[in-house]
């Protein structure tokens, strides 16, 4: 938890709890007493990747600094159901006022190191590295990418400043000016600070060869088929890094790995990962 900033954590903490008007939750003021006091731990209700155990713990005590949390993993655990997590001691209105949020970001952040691990394995005795792209909720892209790594998963560019990454939409409109592939990645080159990657996407092999003359970082090859991918890492693999991307799933990444490609990046991490499954219990 060290790679995240702790300020912008709490102020996300408060937001979530806010949002829930944690501190006016009428049933808990209407029907449990100020004074009593529970004992509760959080399950897993299905085998999978922890990430984000210490945020969880932070929304129990952001609630109420009384409450004592033990956590009985850490991030990154895989877990089977039935795994006790985490245990909370203290006043039983705080523990009421903080599960939902509590479990929402666990089982959020969860859910994505999960199926970041479920592609990773799938790749192993590979080089291909999965990694993340900017596909995240406005807001919590930091999270998002956290989850990534926790599940063994790499991060692409963090935002826009991070590196140069030529798409399609950007070719589209200096072709319209005259320019070529081939020019724009050598203006691009020459603009760029010292030790910014410089990064294509290309749809074809023919664009790849292209492309490949003017010496950029990382070719990126968007909805390449099969025969089409190998053929280019055949050809220019040895020159430059090449990157996957573009209707990867859990059914076919093993056979993309397998054409040589150095990076296979998969927008589905971090917006089509299904929460994982936690829950919280009152016990004796």
């Amino acid at each position: 938890m060290n790679e995240l900033n702790s300020g912008e954590i709490r102020q996300f903490l408060e937001r979530a709890l806010e949002e829930d008007r944690a501190c006016e939750d009428i049933t808990v003021k209407l029907t449990v007493p100020d004074n009593l006091l529970a004992k509760a731990f959080i399950e897993a209700r299905q085998d999978g990747v922890v990430a984000g155990i210490d945020i969880c713990r932070q929304v129990f005590v952001l609630a109420d600094e009384k409450l004592e949390v033990a956590i009985d993993c850490h991030d990154g655990a895989h877990v089977k159901s039935g795994d006790v997590v985490a245990r909370i001691f203290g006043s039983a209105q705080g523990i009421l006022r903080a599960e939902r949020t509590a479990l929402n970001i666990l089982g959020w952040m969860s859910g994505i190191a999960t199926l970041t691990a479920q592609f990773t394995k799938r790749v192993e005795g590979t080089r291909a590295i999965i990694c993340d792209t900017r596909k995240t909720t406005p807001t919590l892209r930091l999270l998002s990418k956290y989850a990534v790594r926790t599940g063994g998963g790499q991060n692409h560019r963090m935002n826009l400043a991070d590196g140069v990454l030529i798409k399609d939409n950007h070719i589209n409109i200096l072709r319209s000016s005259g320019k070529s592939l081939e020019e724009i990645v050598f203006i691009a080159r020459e603009k760029a600070p010292k030790g910014v990657e410089i990064e294509v996407e290309v749809t074809s092999y023919e664009e790849a060869l292209e492309v490949v003359r003017s010496k950029p970082d990382i070719i990126l090859l968007d909805n390449m088929s099969l025969a089409e991918m190998k053929k280019t890492v055949r050809q220019i693999g040895a020159q430059v890094k090449l990157e996957a991307s573009g209707g990867i799933t859990l059914e076919n990444v093993a056979e993309i790995a397998a054409t040589g490609v150095d990076y296979i990046s998969i927008g589905a991490l971090t917006h089509s990962a299904k929460n994982m499954d936690f829950s919280l219990e009152i016990s004796g």
